[in-house]
């Protein structure tokens, strides 16, 4: 197994927390990451955001012309683990594939692991380091991929999607939006919906990038506060997180709309009030008119047609939906490379 020469910057501070501030601060290391953890999207500055894009850029560039570079080896002799407690297509697909076009392998061992309950969780990641160098998780509750992370020394933990966050999927995103637009600062989004881990990590990068972010939900189920206070640390070139109630206001002359399904994974049992609830925020044709005319429409997927999104939108010829997926790979694997290549 590959090993980085350089140890791994703690991501616990004095007070035994995570802190990805503190820890972005420490790193001497600044361009490849190499050695941390990318648990959040607040584990980058906006150099290291800018940093991901590009490269993400230069390897798609490189992997449509079938140009051989340094980087298909650069994961040589490396193992990767994907431990995964919730399904997935695009992640798990994107992240096996990257790691392959790395040059590295993967083991999974997800059914025997049961993550924190046939062992404890540092248990699991001190028996790990042993064998391989990272770990991509998919778990539940933002908490448990942190203390997975904070029990080990060498292990590079990224967040595959939690209840809270989903920076992977804000990576893919913003290289989207580059794609489409070139210049992104000053663009405004309107993110469509509920306020959950999608749309936090969405906001995080987008207003790194000087992105304005207009979120329309229904009460009680608004963005967490605490983005609010990432968004005053972050936001660059006058970005702000703007809170709507209403889904025409926050529409209205947007470059970019953005919604995710009403229920996510373990929430099955809120389906019909949810549904009920989020109906007014169908991203529909008539909703679309409110925004730019050349505005492109967003979705992570899976999307449930005909709740938050219809087949005319999703289908149509602003939707973006397929080029984020597209875009999966591409920034993992230059946030592999960041975290992995010496």
């Amino acid at each position: 197994m590959k090993r980085s020469a350089k140890r791994r910057v703690p991501i616990h501070s004095q007070s035994n927390k995570y802190d990805p501030v503190a820890t972005r601060e420490t790193t001497s290391n600044r361009g490849t990451l190499a050695g941390r953890c990318f648990l959040s999207v607040m584990d980058f500055d906006p150099e290291d955001l800018e940093h991901n894009l590009s490269l993400a850029e230069t390897l798609k560039h490189n992997r449509r012309l079938g140009i051989e570079t340094a980087s298909s080896a650069a994961l040589e002799g490396t193992y990767v683990a994907i431990l995964f407690e919730k399904p997935s297509l695009r992640t798990r697909s994107t992240f096996e594939i990257a790691i392959r076009e790395l040059g590295g392998d993967f083991i999974d061992p997800s059914a025997d692991v049961a993550l924190g309950t046939r062992e404890s969780l540092a248990d699991v990641g001190r028996s790990l380091e042993r064998w391989v160098a990272g770990a991509v998780v998919r778990t539940y509750e933002q908490e448990r991929i942190v203390d997975l992370a904070m029990a080990t020394h060498k292990l590079r933990v990224i967040n595959a999607l939690t209840n809270e966050e989903h920076p992977c999927q804000a990576l893919a995103d913003c290289l989207t939006l580059r794609e489409r637009w070139g210049e992104v600062q000053g663009r405004r989004v309107a993110f469509v919906g509920d306020g959950n881990n999608v749309a936090h990590s969405f906001v995080q990068a987008a207003t790194m990038l000087g992105i304005t972010v207009n979120i329309a939900s229904p009460d009680g189920f608004e963005l967490s506060k605490k983005v609010e206070k990432d968004v005053s640390k972050i936001a660059l070139h006058g970005a702000e997180l703007r809170r709507f109630s209403n889904p025409v206001d926050a529409v209205r002359n947007v470059d970019a709309v953005y919604t995710d399904a009403w229920t996510s994974m373990g929430q099955k049992t809120e389906e019909s009030v949810r549904n009920l609830l989020f109906s007014p925020y169908q991203v529909n044709d008539e909703l679309m008119a409110y925004a730019k005319s050349d505005a492109c429409f967003m979705h992570c997927l899976p999307a449930h047609r005909g709740e938050e999104v219809t087949d005319n939108v999703i289908d149509g010829p602003q939707s973006v939906v397929f080029d984020q997926a597209e875009n999966r790979l591409h920034t993992q694997k230059a946030l592999l490379l960041m975290l992995f290549e010496d």
